[in-house]
């Protein structure tokens, strides 16, 4: 094991030992493309479980069964409004796995809804938006629309009656906007009418240009929680403006 251990390939990897002291523990966390993500110091409140009830790493999962089926569901499916419908029944009853792993892509879908509206709940009402974390507030605002949206735009995919009705409907309460309404409605549907071009805008909306804002304001979101010195105490106030030095104790770690 210790010839192992003392290999180049190892220590490419893993570039401490055992972090039996301090010292080493920090490296460890710097040095690690995983790890260094987390806040050097976290308040001992934050980490109950009544507190955040892990509700944001309950997100992120969902989030990664999202892809990770959604890539497998593409395999399968067409955005052609001949094909849509038959493609979603044979892989509901053709494809091996295919009713198990497009239902955990719908039910994961639907609890992320709900868990990131809980998780902002939890924020609110624990005064975890208060400085200086106003910033990532409004971020996750934008990652509560974004998923919005992408739960819709895959409501739209499997292009039967509730399908084809919901962006009927959607794109006439848009065309209600003043001045701008009827350029967004045509912009969703990519004409005057419910058809194919409208398939394939949703399509792209929900497999590229949704997830790409999704997965990047994510970072953002999780960057800002480590800059913001983690989670917040359980019912902080917010305080003044202050330098560095002062606002952070051992900052010189950041």
């Amino acid at each position: 094991m210790s010839s192992i251990t003392r290999s180049r390939v190892w220590r490419s990897w893993f570039r401490q030992g055992y972090p039996d002291t301090p010292e080493e523990q920090s490296k460890v966390m710097t040095n690690s493309f995983f790890l260094h993500i987390h806040p050097v110091k976290v308040n001992m409140n934050s980490l109950r479980w009544n507190y955040t009830f892990g509700l944001g790493v309950i997100s992120a999962v969902l989030l990664g069964i999202l892809i990770v089926t959604g890539v497998w569901l593409m395999f399968f499916y067409s955005p052609s409004v001949e094909h849509a419908y038959a493609d979603i029944q044979n892989i509901q009853s053709s494809i091996t796995f295919g009713a198990l792993l497009r239902n955990l892509h719908r039910w994961a879908a639907h609890l992320m809804v709900v868990t990131v509206f809980l998780h902002m709940c939890r924020v609110f009402f624990t005064g975890s938006y208060k400085s200086p974390r106003e910033l990532n507030w409004s971020i996750g605002v934008v990652l509560w629309v974004l998923t919005l949206m992408l739960s819709f735009t895959g409501y739209l995919l499997p292009w039967d009656q509730l399908a084809f009705w919901a962006i009927t409907v959607s794109t006439n309460i848009a065309a209600t906007v003043p001045w701008i309404g009827e350029t967004v409605r045509r912009f969703m549907l990519g004409g005057v009418e419910v058809g194919q071009n409208a398939l394939v805008r949703f399509y792209a909306m929900h497999i590229a240009i949704l997830p790409i804002l999704l997965v990047t304001l994510l970072g953002v979101h999780f960057w800002r929680i480590r800059k913001d010195g983690g989670l917040s105490r359980p019912h902080e106030e917010a305080e003044p403006a202050t330098g560095p030095e002062e606002e952070y104790a051992g900052g010189a770690a950041e």
